[in-house]
């Protein structure tokens, strides 16, 4: 495994030993979260950042919402049950499985990582990591810079991907990846707009938004779980082209750090 730098190191070993833990679809996402979270810490150690602190602290913030229900330390809302639940589900697609992944993480957790930063209010359960307490400006930079990184990771990903799922490459040359991309810059959007709502909501308002965001993103965990025909029925073909064996696959998404 390569050398992991100590700023963001036991958040990027706590992702690791979730994926490599996992003896299913759960280690997917997990996989490649380590892999984007790295790259935010070699982004840290290059001084792309105006504020290294900083970043680290929203980027452990953003870690623990993912791996916080894992250890009991955090609620483990709907939609993050509905991506745990079909973990096992081998019919599904590789990409199914991180689309659900990244669904909840950037759609649901996201938003309240800028408003409990922002200092405005600790949820139930929350970490003990403490708030930027600013305002959610001061904390924009870091939202896009999380995001461009998650969409800079993707080459090297997809490039992993295509050894253990053949049909992604071809994907990727009718213009996937400029879909992905299109597709997280509009879920990214959207959080942001999530994260201005429950800024601006009272601690009851905000309870309500919560448990109403969870309930939309969970809908959308289940259009992606059982999407329409024709497309429900062309995705056996891709499934039959790819890697069986889940802990293969994990560690084919973890690259380097496998």
């Amino acid at each position: 495994m390569g050398t992991v730098a100590p700023v963001l190191g036991p958040t990027i070993e706590e992702l690791r030993a979730v994926a490599l833990a996992a003896d299913d679809a759960g280690g997917f996402f997990a996989a490649m979260y380590a892999r984007v979270t790295d790259r935010v810490q070699g982004a840290i150690a290059d001084g792309r950042f105006g504020d290294g602190a900083r970043m680290a602290r929203f980027a452990r913030t953003f870690a623990d919402w993912y791996v916080g229900p894992r250890h009991g330390t955090r609620a483990l809302p709907d939609c993050w049950k509905a991506a745990d639940d079909v973990s096992d589900d081998r019919r599904l697609l590789i990409v199914q499985h991180l689309l659900l992944g990244m669904n909840a993480h950037v759609n649901h957790d996201l938003p309240q990582v800028v408003v409990e930063l922002a200092g405005a209010g600790q949820p139930d359960g929350a970490a003990d990591e403490p708030s930027l307490d600013g305002s959610l400006d001061d904390l924009r930079p870091d939202f896009d810079a999380i995001n461009d990184i998650l969409a800079a990771t993707q080459p090297e990903i997809l490039r992993d991907l295509g050894r253990v799922a053949g049909w992604t490459q071809l994907a990727v040359a009718w213009g996937g990846g400029r879909v992905f991309n299109f597709s997280l810059a509009r879920a990214r959007d959207q959080a942001w707009g999530s994260a201005e709502r429950l800024h601006r909501a009272g601690a009851n308002d905000r309870r309500a938004d919560v448990a109403e965001l969870d309930r939309l993103v969970t809908v959308l965990a289940h259009l992606i779980t059982r999407p329409s025909a024709p497309v429900s029925w062309l995705l056996p073909i891709p499934r039959w082209l790819e890697e069986d064996d889940p802990r293969l696959v994990t560690r084919q998404l973890l690259g380097h750090l496998a």
